[in-house]
Formats: C-alpha cells, sequence, structure tokens
C-alpha cells in the first residue's frame, strides 16, 4: 500500500466500455514505478463484471484488482504480473476520502475509461461522486488532468463539455488507437490508448512503437 512517502497518481475509472484500458494504464504506472491511489466508479464496476466477469468489491478490492490487471485484452486470465504493493483504493462513495481535498499530495488524475456522464459532471463541477470530486480538485489545483473519452458518436453537448475541459487545462484524449505501430493483436490497440495517456502525464513507458518517420517500418519488423 501507499505508505505516504511518495506521490500517487490517481486513476480514476468511470462506467465507459473500455476497461482494457484502465488496466494496461494502471499496469503502465505501476511497472514505471509510480504509486497509484485508485477510485472506481459503481456505475464501472457493471461495465467491469460485463467485460471481464468480475465483480469489483471494496472489502476484497486487492483481490478483484489482481484478477483485473492479470487479464489481457482478449479476455485470457493470468496474461500479465502486477505488484499492487503501491496501489492505495478509495471507495467512490467516500467524498471525504483524501484525494477529494486539495491538501492531499497528488502528481495529477487519469480517468481512463471517461464517460460522457463524467466528462459533464467534471465539466459542469457537480463533484456527485469521489471521481468527479478529484477531478474538480485536480483542476483546481493546477494539476495534470488526462480525461480518456470513450464514446461515439460525440452530440453537441459533450464536445462543449470537452472543450469547457480543455479550457480548464485538461488533456481530452479520446480512446483511439492508431495503426502505425505495426498492431497485430488487441492488445496492441489498447496499449497503444494507454500509452498516449501515460504520454499527456510524462510517465515513461514502453507500450507502443513510437512514430519515427519511415513509412513502413512497422511492417517490416518482427
Amino acid at each position: 500500500m501507499n505508505d505516504g512517502k511518495r506521490t500517487p497518481w490517481i486513476v480514476g475509472v468511470s462506467g465507459a466500455s473500455g476497461t482494457p484500458y484502465a488496466a494496461a494504464v494502471l499496469r503502465g504506472l505501476l511497472a514505471a514505478g509510480e504509486s497509484v491511489d485508485l477510485v472506481v466508479s459503481r456505475a464501472s464496476r457493471l461495465t467491469l463484471l460485463d467485460e471481464t466477469g468480475i465483480s469489483f468489491r471494496d472489502a476484497h478490492w486487492r483481490e478483484d484488482l489482481a484478477a483485473w490487471l492479470a487479464r489481457g485484452a482478449d479476455g485470457k486470465p493470468d496474461t500479465f504480473d502486477a505488484d499492487l504493493a503501491d496501489v492505495r483504493y478509495w471507495p467512490a462513495g467516500d467524498l471525504g476520502a483524501g484525494p477529494s481535498s486539495g491538501s492531499y499530495p497528488a502528481k495529477g488524475m487519469l480517468v481512463v475509461p471517461a464517460s460522457t456522464a463524467a466528462v459533464a459532471g467534471v465539466a459542469l463541477g457537480l463533484s456527485k461522486d469521489l471521481l468527479q470530486r478529484v477531478a474538480s480538485v485536480t483542476l483546481k489545483e493546477r494539476r495534470p488532468l488526462v480525461a480518456a473519452v470513450r464514446e461515439t458518436p460525440l452530440n453537441g453537448q459533450t464536445l462543449r463539455h470537452m472543450v469547457a475541459l480543455d479550457e480548464a487545462g485538461a488533456v481530452v484524449l479520446p480512446a483511439s488507437p492508431a495503426f502505425y505501430a505495426g498492431a497485430t493483436h488487441i492488445q496492441d490497440l489498447v496499449d497503444f490508448v494507454a500509452g498516449r495517456v501515460l504520454d499527456a502525464a510524462k510517465v515513461p513507458h514502453r507500450l507502443y512503437r513510437r512514430w519515427e518517420g519511415e513509412l513502413g517500418a512497422a511492417l517490416r519488423s518482427d
């Protein structure tokens, strides 16, 4: 568990489809030696159950998180290993949690995936749950906030909310995988989006092949 000596990144998981994106970001942060504070919204638990079959429970969060992070984007269990020693979990209904205050030390927040409801709540400053509250605190404290929006198509209302987040200083990062990196597996596409989230947070990783200005390089590689 985070012992308070290292400043964490806060990861918020909202109810949009895309739980493999969240898992890849969490693995990437932990692999980079970062501490993580985790907030899993109530809506996201339904999505996680639907996409993975995993029931995320407050009382058994460590066990459930381990099963989630071990799962590949193709649904295969025991695909990855992740050390959860530096993860701290906060229930979404705990509005008195540490990260709900600007005095709580944090490097910033990554909302992955970010549902349109979460985007609207943060843009409007609703703070209806801990995820939205922490995002609002992140903005007011001028810390990095990355929202990996996962929805299509986007209506005008959501687009206006995304512009509001951008104007408030957040990075609005649609979960839009690219193909120039030579993806051959669904995990490659997931890792590309996760890597772009970590890029926005300036966290080093090796999740995808970077563009180097050479056409067809990915096709010629092993």
